[in-house]
């Protein structure tokens, strides 16, 4: 596949969480929307042939197919722009200021929950007949994991809040490195490739995702998970996307932008004979 060296893709980071500032309010819910939407999709398509394959690691395989759509298509996940947008704030572009940046989350973080809850509803419609009978195995089995990864963590109190705070930064770390990779190749079998597997790796860890749990948890509720709204976000979703953050933008945004935009100065080697041998 046709390959960018980091110097050039690092660039195209910086430009994109530009742009993505610079976007309008329309636009921007728009394609968080469908964001959430189809990530919701393919949550719900993994778990499915995890369910009926009896085998998590073939969901995890497939699950990147709805992130690789996505992409392709320009829409926005919250995990992304955590990463992108503050680059652009550190690389002092005119007129990006952090209250453009918080705008920005605060705008894809409503589209992608308004997306992945309007599946959500669909597919605990189409699981319980409009509500009208139990939702089968698949439906059961999501909301089981609303249950486990909400009163599951409570469990353990403030030692649990860690622990999905550290899964949320393990996850956007391998999903920023998606975005990334989509950013090296030039050719659309290179983008999908470079995006899959670190995307597989985050679902197949069980690491937690903002977005894909913003489908994950209403859709158990919906279909018989013992946990409360307060549970959910106090317990879920506040750690998730505070650890999507922090890991985004730590392991990835900041070591590639630190390293490729702004390097260190370079050693000079002294003016002395064997040194210059040594050099040549």
């Amino acid at each position: 596949m046709s390959y960018l060296v980091p110097s050039e893709f690092v660039t195209k980071m910086v430009d994109a969480g530009e742009s993505k500032i610079y976007m309008s309010t329309r636009d921007t819910l728009i394609r968080a929307y469908m964001a959430g939407a189809i990530l919701a999709l393919a949550a719900v398509f993994a778990v499915t042939v995890a369910v009926q394959t009896g085998v998590f690691l073939i969901g995890a395989v497939l699950f990147p197919i709805g992130f690789c759509m996505l992409y392709l298509m320009g829409f926005d996940l919250l995990t992304g722009v955590f990463m992108l947008t503050p680059l652009a704030l550190l690389d002092k572009r005119p007129g990006v200021t952090v209250a453009q940046v918080l705008r920005n989350w605060g705008w894809v973080f409503l589209g992608n929950f308004a997306g992945a809850l309007t599946v959500a509803f669909m597919m605990a419609f189409i699981f319980t007949y409009g509500f009208s009978t139990d939702p089968g195995p698949v439906g059961t089995k999501i909301a089981g994991i609303g249950e486990a990864r909400t009163l599951g963590y409570a469990e353990y109190g403030t030692m649990g809040w860690i622990t999905i705070f550290i899964r949320g930064m393990l996850c956007n770390w391998m999903v920023s490195m998606g975005v990334v990779g989509a950013m090296i190749s030039t050719n659309v079998t290179g983008k999908i490739l470079a995006m899959w597997m670190p995307i597989m790796l985050f679902f197949f860890m069980g690491f937690e995702h903002s977005v894909v749990n913003m489908f994950l948890f209403p859709s158990a509720m919906i279909m018989g998970g013992g946990f409360s709204i307060a549970d959910y976000f106090i317990w879920n979703e506040i750690p998730t996307a505070l650890g999507n953050l922090v890991g985004g933008l730590a392991f990835t945004g900041l070591t590639l932008y630190t390293t490729h935009v702004r390097t260190a100065p370079k050693r000079k080697i002294a003016a002395h004979p064997s040194a210059e041998r040594a050099a040549a």
